[in-house]
């Protein structure tokens, strides 16, 4: 079969990877220049960067699969880390950090075992977890995450120091307004399941290297073909196929496809769907900022990543921060990244005024003075980074009511919120419902 995908961000880059390794003829196009959607590489001061700084975990099963199907090398792609939420010395946070325990001795252990939060603190985290799990991590009614925890009475201590961090981290969504369900899953998934799978694992590469690129390479080791800079303007179905029409010229015609995947943004996908009056939901959108601040290659973390205590009162911005140098990629020794969650109030700051903020809350909270002053400064806002993810949210499904035409997108129908692991288990859910209409039709 000959299938289109729409979109080669990583919904879309699954999707055609899920295609062309069942045998099919696969044709991927992206209206930008680079692949990856709102998970991809960016060039700044002669450094190949991330539009934003993104963490894994263990748990994300279809993406490892995924990257050993395209022939990356996770071991080596990604540094893992047992899971851990640590603070400054004397900076006002915590230090957890999971051990080397079966599940779920590796958590409890490790709340436990916490420093800087009170006995009182560590027992209301214990019987949160233990009734989680009782639970089986499952609510009657979703609600706010803010909700859960007072139901639960989690203290504001742990609230401020685990629970906020971990949810904003999650869902990119603020306490008070993320669905308490989804963020269950996720702590179902990664903290209720085996210990590898709650270890954080952080990409050595750029994004689009550590995924669309090998994908893109697969595909056309497989007699597919992808098309950069072309953006797909309308679908025409002519009997059993389809057509694409472009906004640009193409160097060579597609011609017609049994099946289209769209793994465009919402808003693009809803654009090409309203020829069929097919609507979808419409959704609210969090950011997320990443400033990068280059410094000396002598200067180096404690850790590779750190957790940061929030106060935009105090235009301490930050959430965490990176030290890209310790990952081994080559030129980002000395350079930090420290990023912003859900962060509609910081970006009001300005981009200058925000790398000036964050650079002094770095000097502040490590007690380095020399970190106030960076070599150069960058800062990247993706604005729509996720759809804001609020209690009973409804999300499209992948299946159309129109034969040989479906959705992919971290938007679509799952479990999780807007993931790397949401947008790959998409893209292959969505091949996978494709090659079954392409099967009965044969």
């Amino acid at each position: 079969m000959k299938y289109a995908v729409i979109g080669a961000g990583w919904a879309g880059c699954s999707a055609a990877v899920g295609l062309a390794q069942h045998g099919h003829q696969v044709h991927l196009f992206e209206a930008a220049r680079t692949l990856g959607g709102r998970a991809r590489q960016v060039n700044s001061n002669g450094l190949t960067l991330d539009n934003g700084q993104h963490i894994m975990l263990g748990a994300y099963q279809s993406t490892l699969k995924l990257l050993r199907t395209i022939d990356v090398d996770h071991q080596q792609a990604l540094l893992r880390l047992p899971l851990q939420l640590c603070y400054p010395i004397n900076s006002g946070g915590i230090e957890l950090i999971t051990a080397r325990l079966p599940a779920p001795f590796h958590i409890l252990t490790a709340l436990l075992t916490t420093k800087g939060i009170s006995r009182a603190d560590k027992m209301c985290l214990a019987r949160f977890f233990t009734t989680a799990r009782w639970m089986d991590w499952q609510l009657n009614r979703d609600c706010s995450v803010s909700e859960l925890l007072q139901r639960h009475d989690q203290t504001d201590h742990a609230i401020r120091l685990l629970w906020q961090p971990l949810c904003t981290a999650a869902l990119n969504t603020p306490i008070q307004r993320a669905s308490a369900q989804i963020f269950l899953n996720v702590l179902k998934d990664s903290f209720g399941a085996r210990r590898a799978a709650s270890d954080i694992l952080i990409a050595r590469t750029d994004l689009t290297g550590l995924l669309p690129q090998p994908a893109a390479t697969f595909i056309e080791h497989h007699g597919g073909k992808v098309y950069l800079g072309c953006t797909v303007q309308t679908l025409i179905k002519k009997e059993q196929r389809w057509q694409l029409r472009f906004q640009q010229t193409v160097p060579d015609d597609p011609g017609h496809f049994d099946g289209v995947v769209i793994a465009t943004p919402p808003e693009v996908a809803s654009n090409l769907l309203a020829p069929f009056t097919i609507t979808l939901p419409s959704f609210d959108y969090e950011p997320i900022t990443t400033c990068y601040l280059k410094y000396p290659a002598s200067i180096k973390l404690p850790r590779p990543f750190f957790a940061l205590v929030e106060h935009p009162e105090q235009k301490a911005w930050g959430q965490f921060v990176f030290d890209r140098g310790q990952l081994e990629t080559p030129g980002h020794t000395g350079l930090l990244a420290v990023v912003i969650s859900a962060s509609q109030f910081a970006i009001e700051q300005g981009r200058h005024s925000l790398a000036i903020d964050c650079a002094k809350q770095l000097a502040t909270v490590f007690k380095r003075p020399e970190l106030a002053t960076p070599e150069w400064a960058q800062v990247i806002t993706e604005k729509r980074a996720t759809f804001s993810c609020v209690p009973d949210l409804i999300r499209p499904s992948h299946q159309l009511p129109i034969s040989g035409l479906v959705l992919a997108g971290d938007y679509t129908e799952n479990r999780y919120p807007a993931t790397l692991e949401s947008a790959v288990q998409s893209g292959l859910l969505a091949a996978t419902y494709l090659q079954k209409k392409g099967d009965l039709e044969t």
